[in-house]
């Protein structure tokens, strides 16, 4: 890489590039010289990588400005090209709503006005074009307020641009700020206050909402610019090097940015309903989300020095580096230790990564990527962060009761992978007061869950061994041992089942082919022995000969598939076929969901047969208890959309290439017409056509094009039949699934019970419990509103005590999922909502089960 790459790239770092240096001023000086000396020879590569660092370095956007503003002195054609090179790839991120661009430019665009590389009317008129967008779009009668978030989204972009120029801007053009912020306070008071149904942390989030002020994202960010406007806008996190070369920088030619245009947004539903509004609403907030939602987990004493505009900046940059350095996690984490700030924030580095991993319905990426960053950074700070991740923990835990399933979900995966990175080493001992909790306690669970999870990392006497401080918790550990064959011939049974099954292990060893196998079980098999036997004897032996490997599973499964589709042709048969493997798994959580992800996988079971499976007796028992039924359902769930998924994707992407296609056929053909109607002479003698050599190599370019344009066309109408298949597929599982859910909840949720949201429900179970606690002192009460003053709420280290019976965790976990999934899939599930809402969401559904569906797509509940 060249020395001028090297010194943009590593500006305001600590790096060889610059040398022991490490004020500003001086790497601003060192690489605008380099630049200089470049300029004449290199201009387009130093526009483009300058432009290019100023989007994906964002946090040292103001040492780019002010890079800019002095190359202005020198070249004004430059600047202006470049100026121009930002109009137009900003208006390409309005037009193709890429919410980051936008963000990043308009930060750029503020940072180039403040080195008077841009004129501040220029970026009043942009902030102007935002304000009148947004005033337009959350109007009734002129515009669709069902897209606020986009509205929303303009208005963020201007207030997050201020801590960057807002000094510059009251000062250069103060009447024309001045009518962008008041525009800003008309258009909050017209909008609707963003509610966070469904996507909060925690089920009971009264404590954060007060920490907000009942506040949302944009209502907070506002009295943040406030606070930042009555103390001067004065922001310590936002360096501001181009101070240091003002009486130079006054000097450059501002440049005009030219008129920019918003984005036509979709009509309001031309026949107005609940459903056609909350489809409409899904996806505003799907294309323009909200970048972050807080999780307070420290004390405000741990960060009781920073400014309120500085949280919000910090945690811009920490987003910034997290979206841009994707994929590359040493960077990323060397970056996030080197914000330029002066002050220190491991704190709310901490919550923020946190907030994103957590972040619901889905996170930004996926949640592996968190854990890697994590990771480094606990090498990178080795004398800080690891203690503060450890307070984040030991936080999360105590209220890991109220925390989303999700969020649970997440965060057991998570902690159990990070351990595994740092020799599995935790204090166990502090945790250890959760076996005196009941079975189905959350902490309890939590703890079950993370140490079944290490196991799968390692290996059990491993796990065991990092648990001898607190030697008890060896009875959270999932069984130790192989899986469960119990047809060997050392088992001593009076059947004939050992002998067959030895027999059937001789056939596979010796190579047998399928149909050779298949005849023998139709002959000596299932003619003498039942269903039962013949299911028993078949599945685990196979299961047998695969268990030593997943590669092995997989060989038996890609083999002999056909012999267990001939045995389990039906969904019932397949529900047998499923609980088999569960049998011979029964040790192994891992192999068990593995092994009938691979066979849905392989299509010997369906994903029907596997929600039944799922809600069967034996294991709706175990909801409360274990994730094992959970994590098979998952990932039935997540195969049938990921395949709808990838549908879509190769869909979309054959659609592009057709267009190219259609040009080059059209190309082909035309110069083959033109090459036909010439006059040429062969043998002196004049004939209709080019010469032959060529006239061939053109009807050959032609035909191969045709070729190339139908096989695109036919393999798009292949991919749409298999897409609405699969989708009429999706619409069965989820009518399925929520079927299911709303039955078991039925069964077992109490009669009678008049609560629409789970916190009347436990508000209402609170009393009665009460009332019990007078003839049954060992009943404690324990809801998220009401805890005893002699206990903590999830059974704390003061007391062992937790005060939720079985039956309510039951329905408090199941209900949970059902928002979970209902979070999750929503995309799919508003695609099905009508049908839903006539099968499902009926008045004889249990009103607790509809509002939390209705939670999870954050849709109205639905009144009986």
């Amino acid at each position: 890489m060249s020395s001028w790459r090297s010194l943009l790239l590593r500006i305001g770092d600590k790096s060889p590039e610059y040398g022991p240096s490490s004020d500003f001023k001086d790497h601003i000086e060192t690489c605008f010289g380099a630049l200089r000396r470049e300029l004449e020879h290199s201009e387009t590569e130093i526009l483009e990588f300058l432009l290019t660092c100023s989007e994906q370095l964002p946090h040292k956007i103001p040492f780019y400005g002010t890079l800019i503003g002095l190359i202005n002195l020198e070249s004004e054609d430059f600047v202006k090209r470049l100026v121009e090179k930002t109009h137009s790839k900003f208006q390409e991120a309005l037009d193709t709503g890429d919410c980051n661009g936008i963000r990043i430019l308009t930060r750029l665009m503020t940072v180039m006005m403040c080195s008077n590389a841009l004129q501040p009317n220029s970026l009043v008129a942009v902030f102007e074009t935002f304000l009148s967008s947004a005033a337009t779009t959350v109007d009734e009668e002129k515009g669709n307020p069902l897209w606020q978030p986009c509205a929303d989204f303009y208005i963020t972009c201007i207030l997050s641009c201020l801590p960057w120029g807002g000094a510059e801007l009251v000062e250069q053009v103060p009447e024309g700020i001045e009518t962008v912020m008041v525009g800003i306070e008309a258009y909050l008071s017209i909008r609707k206050h963003t509610s966070e149904t469904g996507l909060s942390f925690f089920e009971n989030d009264d404590e954060i909402e007060r920490d907000l002020n009942n506040k949302d994202f944009l209502e907070d960010l506002w009295d943040r610019i406030q606070v930042l406007s009555s103390n001067g806008w004065k922001v310590e996190s936002v360096p501001r090097p181009h101070l240091s070369f003002e009486a130079q920088l006054v000097a450059g030619k501002s440049h005009e940015f030219g008129t920019i245009s918003c984005s036509n947004l979709p009509n309001p539903p031309s026949v107005p309903s609940g459903v056609s509004f909350g489809k409409e609403k899904h996806e505003a907030e799907l294309k323009y989300p909200q970048r972050i939602r807080r999780l307070n987990i420290f004390p405000s004493s741990k960060m009781e020095d920073l400014q309120p505009i500085d949280r919000f900046v910090v945690e811009e940059y920490l987003l910034d580096v997290l979206l841009y350095f994707n994929g590359s996690r040493k960077e990323c984490a060397s970056f996030m230790v080197g914000l330029p700030v002066t002050f220190r924030y491991e704190y709310l580095m901490a919550e923020t990564i946190f907030s994103q991993l957590l972040m619901l319905p889905q996170p930004p990426f996926k949640p592996v990527y968190y854990t890697l960053v994590i990771i480094d950074l606990c090498k990178a700070l080795p004398g800080a962060f690891p203690a503060v991740v450890a307070g984040a923990v030991r936080a999360l835990f105590e209220k890991i009761a109220d925390l989303d399933m999700e969020c649970r979900t997440r965060l057991i995966l998570w902690f159990s992978h990070h351990l595994s990175n740092f020799q599995f080493i935790w204090p166990w001992e502090e945790w250890a007061h959760v076996l005196d909790l009941p079975r189905w306690a959350p902490q309890r669970v939590f703890v079950q869950e993370v140490l079944e999870r290490e196991v799968r990392l390692s290996y059990w006497d491993k796990v065991k061994q990092s648990i001898e401080n607190a030697p008890g918790l060896e009875e959270l550990l999932p069984p130790k041992g192989g899986p469960n064959f119990n047809l060997g011939a050392e088992d001593g049974k009076e059947n004939n089942e050992p002998l067959l099954s030895g027999n059937l292990n001789d056939m596979v060893k010796g190579k047998a082919a399928v149909r050779e196998i298949i005849s023998w079980i139709d002959e000596s098999v299932s003619s003498n022995n039942s269903l039962e036997v013949t299911l028993r004897v078949v599945i685990q032996t196979l299961l047998n000969i695969g268990s030593k490997s997943f590669t092995h599973l997989i060989t038996v499964l890609e083999r002999y598939g056909q012999v267990i589709a001939k045995i389990c042709p039906d969904e019932d048969k397949q529900i047998m076929l499923i609980a088999e493997v569960s049998s011979f798994w029964k040790s192994n959580t891992q192999m068990t969901a593995i092994a009938i992800d691979r066979m849905m996988g392989y299509r010997l079971i369906s994903n029907l047969a596997i929600v039944r499976w799922v809600f069967s007796e034996e294991n709706v028992e175990q909801f409360h208890l274990s994730d094992r039924p959970w994590e098979v359902l998952r990932n039935a769930v997540s195969k049938t959309y990921n395949r709808i998924s990838d549908l879509r994707k190769e869909i979309s992407s054959l659609k592009r290439n057709i267009s190219s296609a259609e040009v080059a056929a059209n190309e082909a053909k035309t110069e083959l017409d033109v090459a036909e109607s010439k006059l040429a002479l062969v043998d002196g003698e004049p004939v209709v056509g080019d010469n032959p050599v060529k006239m061939n190599r053109l009807k050959s370019r032609a035909e191969k094009a045709k070729e190339e344009l139908v096989s695109i066309q036919d393999s798009i109408e292949a991919k749409e039949a298999l897409l609405a298949r699969a989708t009429d597929e999706n619409e069965v599982l989820f009518l399925l699934l929520f079927k299911s859910f709303s039955n078991v909840l039925t069964d077992r949720l109490p009669k009678g019970a008049g609560a629409r949201t789970l916190r009347e429900w436990k508000s209402a179970q609170v009393e009665e419990m009460v009332v019990d606690l007078e003839e049954q002192s060992t009943m404690e009460v324990d809801t998220e509103n009401q805890i005893p003053q002699n206990s903590q709420s999830n059974g704390g280290k003061k007391s062992v005590a937790y005060n939720v019976g079985e039956k309510e965790q039951w329905c408090i976990t199941t209900l949970s999922y059902v928002k979970a999934f209902s979070r999750q899939y929503a995309t799919e599930i508003w695609a099905h909502i009508e049908k839903l809402d006539a099968e499902v969401l009926t008045e004889d559904a249990p009103p607790l089960f509809r509002s939390a569906v209705c939670f999870g797509l954050r849709r109205p509940i639905i009144e009986a």
